[in-house]
């Protein structure tokens, strides 16, 4: 079969939109495969505790100190990045952009004030209280306005209630920037599936003809996809441009913050803060691996890169991890991410009631899970593309296909298959000296793996913004106490929703965008 060009393949979404018949078959099985290993996983561990309960135990065991090892690898990665985060959340950040000597300049420019910010903020129906929390954090940054661009992104499905909300936006912000413009994104674009990525795509197209009014040469500009609940320490934009002005090849980087899910934590359901806890730590985790990273939520990137691969897709739902794999095939695997090491807070999953939040937090992961989809997309990509290296071809399927199958098979076995060998492995496994300690063996291991998440537990404490007057002081004990939790959240928060996504993918049951539900009483201040 013929090889794809590049403007063949990179902009594909599903299996259904490979034009070639055999390719698309190619595709579907690619889309089929995490699915299919996931199922086999837990299938044949299901079916060998029937037929060889022995193996299956002695996998257990060695699957559990597996597990313990890399409970203390990871809780290592999140101290350093903690020890970072709060180092450089102290430095004038500002002061040090000044300080760069020219000579250490990776761009042709003869000045740091030459690098302008554009900020594109998609919102669908979110209120106010939100959109203005956002905004204020970008004006109260210390980059100069006068190189600031903001974007605010409407969907015009968000009806007259997301409108009056852009306007009182507009009138309030419109002169804190060097330009501040709405853009509507129409619904019922042909080919697009509405949702973020579409509506950041249509906005960035507009930003592009702007930047041609004002005469702004792309390479100098820094552009940053915001989730509009992102509010930004006042150090943000002016880290973000010593890093662009000092990184090997800015063009070829994706520039990665730790989004920290603390805007509305006090606010929130134990099983919800334990999930945004969980995911603000494992995000910091990945900055100390920015090897097995890939852009996720708010992540800032060249303007030139964007033109160079179209912007984001408008077929599919993933597009913050998608951008990645736009330029890492664009580019012939030269591209990579540069952690921040850097915060910005977000919301954690709240809605009005504590039903309908569990439901929305479900939603989300399988949202996010349904990032999988990225996986056929690269794999496809890695087929068509000669030119990257074998090595990082290798190295990219290994990482993202074994994290999407920890993800959704991990939880299940330490949680639940420890103990099925015990239960259907038969009379002659029953009276087995095997049988008999293999609960006791797994209960110990996962009494030391505890100690990994009693570090979460203080960490999460620190990380909190001040307490709200309203209340008391036995929330912070609340606040450790929900980490017994975490075998619920690793379950039914964690594995079950990746494993829907990733069959949901396979069945072609493909997921639409489901923009998440944001309630906030009030914003606190981080510390």
């Amino acid at each position: 079969m013929r090889l794809l060009e590049k403007s063949e393949y990179m902009k594909i979404g599903y299996a259904k939109d490979v034009a070639d018949k055999n390719w698309r078959i190619i595709y579907k099985m690619l889309e089929i495969l995490p699915a299919f290993l996931a199922w086999a996983t837990l299938i044949i561990l299901v079916a060998l505790s029937f037929v060889w309960p022995y193996f299956v135990a002695i996998f257990i065991i060695i699957f559990d100190i597996y597990w313990l090892t890399k409970t203390i690898y990871l809780s290592l990665h999140l101290r350093s990045t903690y020890k970072k985060i709060k180092e450089n959340t102290k430095i004038d950040w500002i002061g040090k952009v000044r300080e760069i000597p020219r000579a250490s300049y990776t761009l042709p420019v003869s000045s740091w004030e030459n690098i302008y910010h554009l900020v594109i903020l998609p919102m669908y129906n979110e209120g106010l209280e939100i959109v203005d929390a956002t905004l204020q954090s970008v004006q109260k940054n210390n980059y100069p306005k006068n190189k600031m661009i903001v974007i605010l992104a409407v969907e015009e499905a968000g009806g007259d209630a997301a409108r009056v909300v852009a306007e009182k936006a507009k009138e309030k912000h419109q002169n804190d920037f060097l330009k501040f413009l709405i853009v509507y994104h129409p619904k019922g674009i042909k080919g697009e599936i509405p949702g973020k990525g579409s509506n950041a795509a249509y906005a960035g197209r507009i930003s592009q003809k702007l930047c041609d009014d004002l005469g702004l040469d792309y390479k100098n500009i820094i552009v940053s996809a915001l989730d509009v609940d992102t509010v930004l320490p006042e150090m943000f934009f002016a880290r973000l441009a010593f890093l662009y002005l000092t990184s090997k090849n800015p063009e070829r980087t994706s520039f990665q913050p730790v989004p920290f899910f603390l805007n509305n934590i006090w606010e929130a359901p134990s099983i919800a803060r334990v999930v945004a806890f969980s995911s603000t730590f494992w995000h910091m985790i990945q900055q100390e691996r920015p090897e097995r990273q890939t852009t996720f939520s708010s992540h800032s990137m060249s303007m030139q890169t964007l033109i160079d691969v179209d912007f984001w897709q408008v077929n599919m739902v993933s597009e913050d991890s998608r951008i990645f794999w736009q330029c890492f095939l664009r580019y012939d695997g030269d591209y990579k991410i540069q952690p921040m090491f850097f915060p910005v807070y977000m919301d954690a999953n709240v809605a009005k009631t504590f039903w309908r939040t569990m439901k929305n937090v479900y939603k989300q992961q399988r949202r996010w899970g349904f990032g999988v989809e990225n996986v056929p997309y690269f794999l496809f990509g890695f087929i068509q593309n000669k030119n990257i290296p074998v090595k990082k071809k290798f190295h990219y399927a290994f990482v993202i296909l074994e994290s999407f199958h920890s993800w959704a098979t991990n939880a299940l076995i330490i949680f639940l298959f420890g103990w099925l060998p015990v239960l259907v492995g038969g009379a002659l496994f029953d009276v087995s000296v095997l049988s008999y300690n293999l609960p006791r063996i797994t209960r110990d291991i996962m009494n030391l793996t505890m100690l990994g998440i009693v570090t979460s537990a203080v960490l999460s404490i620190r990380f909190l913004p001040p307490r709200p007057p309203q209340y008391g002081k036995h929330k912070f004990l609340l606040m450790f106490l929900q980490w017994i939790l975490i075998p619920i959240t690793l379950i039914v928060f964690g594995a079950i929703p990746g494993l829907e996504a990733q069959t949901r993918l396979a069945v072609g049951k493909y997921l639409g965008f489901w923009p998440t539900e944001k309630h906030r009483k009030n914003i606190y201040p981080h510390t």
